[in-house]
C-alpha cells in the first residue's frame, strides 16, 4: 500500500480504486503547482511485461490526445525507479465505469460519445 508515501513530487493520501492496469490514488502535488491529482500506478511486476506496458503507454497517449470538458487532463506520464504512473486531473464524482453502468450515454453526452469514438478509431 502506498498511502503516505511520495512518488516523484506527489504525496499519496488515499486509494481511490483498482483496475486491470494497477491502482489509482488520490495525491497532492507537493511541487510548484500544489494541486490535487489522481495517480494511476502500474506495479513493477506488470511494468516488466512489454504488452502491458504498451497498453499503459497507449492509454496515457490516448487520454492526453483528447480535449473535451468531460475527459480529464493528463498532467504527467512518469517513472520513479521501477514504478510507472500517470498523473491526471482529479475530478470528484462517479467513475466512467459507474456512469456507464447506470445509464447509457444520452443525447446530451453526444460530444463525449463522439470524442471516445474518435479516439477508438485512432487507436
Amino acid at each position: 500500500m502506498m498511502i503516505d508515501q511520495t512518488l516523484s513530487h506527489y504525496r499519496i493520501t488515499s486509494k481511490l480504486g483498482s483496475g486491470g492496469m494497477g491502482d489509482v490514488y488520490l495525491a497532492e502535488d507537493i511541487g510548484e503547482l500544489e494541486r490535487t491529482v489522481a495517480l494511476k500506478v502500474i506495479p513493477a511486476e506488470l511494468a516488466a511485461d512489454p504488452q502491458r506496458m504498451q497498453r499503459f503507454v497507449q492509454e496515457a497517449r490516448a487520454v492526453s490526445a483528447l480535449n473535451h470538458p468531460n475527459i480529464l487532463t493528463v498532467f504527467e506520464f512518469g517513472q520513479e525507479g521501477e514504478t510507472r504512473f500517470i498523473a491526471t486531473e482529479y475530478v470528484e464524482g462517479k467513475t466512467l465505469r459507474q456512469y456507464s453502468n447506470e445509464a447509457s450515454l444520452g443525447a446530451s453526452d453526444g460530444g463525449l460519445r463522439n470524442a471516445l469514438r474518435a479516439q477508438a478509431v485512432r487507436g
